[in-house]
């Protein structure tokens, strides 16, 4: 299998260190419901950990819930509800939403609110090796004792510095020794939750937080890290850095993939914009396999518009599938020929795009594709419900 490496930039044979593949995924923060974003990036490694599993690989896939983040908080003062009951609520949705599309649960789901202790752990180790310093009651990172950091994603200085403000990093804020050094941990808001640590009463800064989970659950080196590419800089950057800084090991996940974002009308798809499309909504308008479809129809590391009209289509697809993936004639050549061009094209960077291109191809040929369709299916995580 070859997949591009945000970490090199280019397109890399791909094989694990050991077994099993250890694969880490940026959770939700779950102030909101699943939207269409969402499932495009947990479906990409889904998918993913089904073309791995049928080459013989045991995957251990861990994917967090951020509870403890700005924007949670800042929704729980908006509507006047509970941070707790807002967490409960949103993630029972998002389990829905992707039990109906059929993905893969991980095998482990830590939750930052319950993974406190790890991360004041892992903010001593930088603290003892010399990587923090206070303002007042916050403590940062010290990004100039890690030559690099910043480099994944090869953004310039300036971006940098957007990207940071952007994500409510304070690049001017006095006493700083570098504009981009990041929080490591912070007081807490009289409503916000907080826990008893070295440095005071408080919670911890967004990066450490996946850095200490992904420690706790993978080791101090992952085969794959994976999230939407908005995250590339500050998350994952600082995220190496400070996995890097603390555990002594290079590097701290040998690939890095990254999604493209979902657009609507040519605009970034967010909470914020008020533009989301929820998955809820769609799973009853197409139904899972019409979702995946439509889903899978676009290449993981490309940026897309939602197309109302692409969605009925990719449905029309699904109905197809399912009916014809019901027969038992044996395969003829043609089918048998597009199925191993399926299988080269999944393993060439996980073009699925391509796949769906065959799969409609194999509509064409009717019954005797049926057990090429289920086998590709399976791939893609299709179902075969019919509507």
């Amino acid at each position: 299998m070859r997949l591009f490496n945000t970490l090199t930039g280019r397109v890399d044979p791909f094989a694990p260190i050991g077994t099993p593949v250890r694969l880490y995924v940026c959770g939700v923060t779950p102030y909101d419901t699943t939207h269409l974003g969402h499932a495009f990036v947990y479906l990409t490694f889904d998918v993913l950990i089904r073309v791995l599993e049928a080459e013989g690989w045991t995957v251990r896939y861990v994917r967090n819930v951020t509870d403890v983040d700005d924007p949670l908080f800042e929704r729980a003062r908006t509507t006047g509800e509970d941070w707790q009951a807002i967490v409960q609520r949103n993630m029972a949705q998002f389990h829905r939403d992707l039990q109906q599309l059929g993905a893969r649960q991980p095998d482990v789901e830590p939750y930052v609110s319950r993974e406190i202790a790890a991360m004041i752990a892992l903010i001593r180790t930088l603290e003892a090796g010399g990587y923090t310093y206070r303002i007042g009651e916050r403590l940062y990172f010290r990004t100039r004792r890690f030559p690099g950091y910043g480099a994944l994603g090869g953004l310039s200085r300036a971006e940098q510095l957007q990207r940071a403000k952007e994500t409510g990093n304070d690049p001017t804020l006095p006493g700083k020794e570098d504009p981009l050094d990041f929080l490591l941990w912070q007081p807490s808001a009289p409503d916000e939750p907080a826990w008893e640590s070295p440095w005071g009463l408080g919670r911890p800064g967004w990066h450490i937080e996946c850095s200490a989970m992904a420690q706790r659950y993978l080791g101090d080196q992952l085969d794959l890290h994976g999230g939407g590419e908005d995250l590339i800089f500050p998350h994952h950057a600082s995220e190496i850095a400070q996995s890097e800084a603390a555990s002594g090991k290079q590097p701290f996940a040998r690939f890095w993939l990254h999604c493209g974002l979902v657009r609507r009308d040519g605009v970034k798809m967010s909470k914020s914009l008020g533009n989301l499309v929820f998955t809820r909504d769609l799973l009853n308008q197409a139904g899972p396999d019409g979702v995946r479809l439509y889903l899978l129809s676009h290449h993981y590391r490309q940026g897309w518009d939602y197309n109302e009209q692409e969605l009925g289509a990719a449905q029309a697809l699904a109905e197809q599938l399912a009916l014809l993936a019901r027969s038992e004639r044996p395969p003829n050549d043609h089918a048998l020929a597009l199925r191993d061009q399926a299988l080269a094209r999944l393993h060439d960077d996980l073009d699925t795009p391509a796949v769906v291109a065959l799969l409609r191809s194999l509509v064409e040929i009717g019954t005797p594709a049926g057990a090429v369709i289920r086998e590709l299916g399976s791939l893609l995580g299709l179902q075969f419900l019919r509507s």
